[in-house]
């Protein structure tokens, strides 16, 4: 059965999205098609009517991940101008986002995956983590002064070291510790 260009787009769009969740969830490697093809909705043989290759649909994966991601920081700092740089760290480093990876930050669920899946994707997750990084640079001038967060690579670096440990360990309290002392060291005011 033949489908319109509309809908062929819109199944595109669906298998994307299907696989953005699922990747963040399960990694690269833990999605086979056929999951994922039901996940969107679709039938496994429509696959490679909408992409060359697995690999193909990672890479524009990993790109819409990373733009919502974008796209999600930039309103979160226009809606927090008294201080934004709170406002992306206390919503990065929440129970909520630590709890949803397959809704959360694509490069804390799968940066260990990128390095294994081609040149593609890591020009993708480098050029979202520079997109990120001009966030926080833009929330760090507009925020209070802190003495503890002085780069944006270091801001971030916490950020995602952090929600990946929070997420590793099975001790709640530990998780909630982690999350609480990192939200701390880059938000409280102290001495270096």
């Amino acid at each position: 059965m033949r489908v319109s260009r509309a809908q062929a787009e819109e199944n595109r769009r669906a298998v994307v999205s299907a696989a953005g969740k699922l990747f963040r969830e399960q990694g690269f490697d833990g999605v086979g098609l056929s999951a994922l093809m039901k996940s969107a909705g679709l039938t496994h043989g429509g696959f490679y009517k909408q992409f060359a290759s697995k690999d193909a649909l990672i890479a524009e994966a990993c790109g819409q991940m990373i733009a919502e991601s974008v796209e999600k920081w930039q309103h979160l700092c226009a809606c927090n101008g008294d201080d934004p740089l709170a406002a992306l760290v206390n919503e990065y480093l929440s129970p909520d986002h630590r709890d949803r990876p397959g809704e959360g930050c694509a490069l804390a669920a799968l940066g260990p995956d990128v390095a294994r899946h081609g040149a593609e994707t890591a020009r993708c997750f480098e050029s979202g983590i520079c997109a990120q990084l001009a966030a926080i640079d833009g929330a760090i001038a507009t925020s209070p002064p802190r003495n503890t967060a002085r780069s944006a690579i270091a801001v971030f670096s916490t950020m995602v070291g952090a929600l990946l440990l929070a997420r590793t360990v099975e001790d709640q309290t530990l998780s909630q510790h982690i999350l609480n002392e990192a939200t701390r060291s880059l938000l409280e005011p102290g001495e270096r």
